[in-house]
C-alpha cells in the first residue's frame, strides 16, 4: 500500500483528504488508517484551519478490508482497534481544527465511525449508513457506538447495530446523525463551501468549541459552566477575538488569522 491510498491537498486553509481505494470501495486497512491519522496531523502542522474528508469513487468507506481475513479465528480484531482504529478516532476527536465529512456514497462498518466523526457531516442523497458488524459476528467500532448513541439516542443506536440494515441519507438526517443532505452532484461544492467558511473563522475558538461540545455530552451543567469559563479565558486572549471586536465596532467584516 502506498501513500496514494489517501490523497492530500492544502488550499486556502482547507486540507482536503480523499480516501483513495475506489476499486475496494475505500475499504481500510491498518496502514491506511494510520495514513489518514498522519494526514490529519500533517494538516494541523502545515497550518490548515479546517479539514474536508471524503472518498474517491462511488463509496465513502466500506469499512475494514476483509479480503484475506477468512482466518478470522487466528487474528484478534481487537489488536487492529487498539493500534489503528482507536488512535484515528481519538485524533479525529481531539483535532484542534474543525472537520467536515462529505459522505459521497455508502459508509459501512468503520466507515460510519469515520463519517460521523466530522463536526459537520454532509451526505449525498444516494448515500447510506450501515453498521454491518452484527451481520458478520462483530460489534461496532471506530467510535460508531458513541457517535450514534450520542447523536441519535439509545433506540436508534440499537436498531442500527442489532439489525445491521442500511439507513438512507434522509433517515440519517431525521435521526440527527448528519447535518445536511444534498443532491449528489452538489455534495463536494456544498461541503467545500462549509469547510472554506470554517477556515475563515477564528480557529482557536473553533477548536475550543469542538472540545467544549464533546465534554458537555458527558458533563453536568456545573462542569460545563466551568469548562466554558476556562475556554472563554483562552479565547479572550487571542488576536482573533480582538479583531472580531474591532470589526464589530468599525462595522466591517472581520479578517481572522487563526491566532
Amino acid at each position: 500500500m502506498t501513500d496514494e491510498t489517501v490523497l492530500y491537498a492544502l488550499d486556502n486553509g482547507v486540507a482536503t483528504l480523499r480516501l483513495n481505494r475506489p476499486d475496494r470501495l475505500n475499504a481500510v486497512t491498518g496502514e491506511m488508517l494510520d495514513l489518514i491519522r498522519a494526514s490529519l496531523l500533517r494538516a494541523v502542522n502545515e497550518g490548515a484551519r479546517a479539514v474536508l474528508l471524503t472518498g474517491e469513487g462511488r463509496a465513502f468507506c466500506s469499512g475494514a478490508d476483509l479480503v484475506g481475513r477468512a482466518d478470522g479465528g487466528m487474528v484478534d480484531p481487537a489488536d487492529n482497534l487498539e493500534f489503528h482504529y482507536n488512535p484515528l478516532a481519538e485524533t479525529l476527536s481531539k483535532l484542534p481544527i474543525p472537520v467536515v465529512t462529505a459522505v459521497n456514497g455508502p459508509a459501512a462498518g468503520a466507515g460510519v465511525g469515520i463519517a460521523l466523526a466530522g463536526d459537520i457531516v454532509v451526505m449525498a442523497k444516494s448515500a447510506y449508513l450501515l453498521l454491518a458488524f452484527s451481520n458478520i459476528g462483530l460489534v461496532p467500532d471506530c467510535g460508531a457506538t458513541w457517535l450514534v448513541a450520542k447523536s441519535a439516542g439509545r433506540a436508534k443506536a440499537l436498531e442500527m447495530a442489532l439489525l445491521g440494515e442500511k439507513m438512507s441519507a434522509d433517515d440519517a438526517l431525521d435521526s440527527g446523525l448528519v447535518a445536511r443532505v444534498v443532491e449528489d452532484d452538489a455534495l463536494l461544492a456544498t461541503a467545500g463551501e462549509i469547510a472554506a467558511k470554517l477556515a475563515a473563522k477564528p480557529t482557536v475558538a473553533l477548536g475550543l468549541i469542538r472540545a467544549q461540545v464533546k465534554a458537555a455530552l458527558n458533563s453536568t451543567l456545573s462542569e460545563t459552566l466551568s469548562i466554558e469559563a476556562q475556554h472563554q479565558r483562552i479565547a479572550g486572549k487571542t488576536e482573533d477575538f480582538r479583531e472580531g471586536v474591532m470589526a464589530f465596532i468599525q462595522k466591517r467584516p472581520p479578517e481572522f488569522k487563526g491566532k
